[in-house]
């Protein structure tokens, strides 16, 4: 029967099947090759784990909370925002169509100590979240996420959100389903979750190199693009989260690369460029193969060009993002902020 609610507490193992390992098999690489004896009372973890099973047909409920903070070169904070994310995942075997029914429960902004507003056009709205081959649909949409859906957002006291901040929402189901539904799901004709089979192995995968557009409507034009370093995936051992058997996988998305072109009106387009790595841990039910719990923090080091008619200034900005995707109860997914 599954948890009513969520809870904190996490008996972590990362990494104790590693050192286990190396003590016992000084030759162990964690490279794909059969894991050294364990102790009795260990011999359960030493694998091999199949990571890409078919999920359960079960309903999911998710939050997640990003904090995006701007700082300055002296190490000082300039600006904080939270954007939290409630999410209803019903399976396609469930749901009747051709994906994952995806719903939100509700998408808040907070900036700095202000209070949450809600954004009204995404409560309660609806997507099929469908596996294709290659990242974008027909209409080039990242994962079939509609975008004409963040091209006009307003929060609930009527005020308009800022086409910058559309895209930060927009990406935010990119992250949601970057993590869950890309690092964490066997990738067709390519190596990924399907090819770590034992603690301490790791891998390169097949995201490395790519360049997903990031362009979004007029807030963000066409060439604007994301490029992945080497992305590595870890399987550093295993633990307890929410009180259930899971996986921890580490990942690394190396020294990635970014172009960002904004209209900047008669005077010339407004272009930022710059260098990000992201990195964090997913824990995966071994039961369910669903997600219970991800983190991430993101560092970007990034130089705007301002046209002529703008002043034609250049501004260096260090942004940092920490994210959490957490299973949550469907009573906490109904509650409201």
């Amino acid at each position: 029967m599954r948890r009513k609610s969520v809870g904190p507490n996490i008996l972590f193992y990362a990494g104790l099947v590693v050192v286990l390992l190396a003590a016992l098999n000084p030759a162990f690489t964690g490279q794909g090759q059969s894991a050294a004896k364990l102790p009795k009372k260990l011999s359960g973890l030493k694998g091999p784990f199949n990571l890409a099973g078919e999920r359960a047909p079960d309903v999911q409920y998710y939050q997640q909370e990003m904090k995006l903070i701007q700082l300055g070169f002296d190490g000082k904070r300039k600006s904080v925002e939270t954007f939290k994310l409630k999410l209803k995942r019903v399976p396609a075997r469930l749901s009747g169509q051709e994906g994952d029914l995806c719903t939100v429960g509700e998408f808040t902004i907070q900036s700095g100590a202000q209070p949450p507003a809600q954004v009204r056009e995404l409560s309660g709205w609806s997507y099929v979240f469908r596996e294709m081959t290659g990242a974008k649909d027909e209409k080039g949409q990242v994962f079939g996420i509609p975008h004409d859906r963040f091209g006009d957002l307003t929060f609930s006291n009527g005020r308009k959100v800022p086409g910058i901040t559309g895209y930060q929402i927009y990406n935010s189901f990119i992250d949601f389903h970057s993590f869950c539904d890309i690092f964490a799901r066997p990738v067709e004709g390519g190596v990924g979750i399907q090819d770590l089979k034992y603690p301490g192995q790791s891998l390169r995968h097949a995201a490395s190199f790519t360049e997903p557009p990031v362009n979004l409507g007029q807030a963000l034009k066409e060439g604007s693009v994301f490029r992945n370093g080497e992305v590595r995936l870890t399987f550093k051992g295993l633990g307890l989260m929410n009180g259930l058997a899971c996986a921890i996988i580490g990942y690394d998305s190396g020294e990635s690369t970014l172009k960002v072109i904004m209209p900047g009106g008669p005077g010339g387009d407004i272009i930022t460029e710059g260098g990000s790595e992201y990195i964090g841990d997913i824990y995966i039910n071994l039961d369910t193969r669903w997600i219970e719990r991800v983190t991430m923090d993101e560092f970007v080091v990034t130089e705007t060009s301002l046209p002529p008619g703008m002043g034609g200034q250049k501004i260096q900005s260090y942004t940092v993002r920490h994210l959490t995707i957490q299973k949550i109860s469907r009573e906490e997914f109904e509650k409201k902020s």
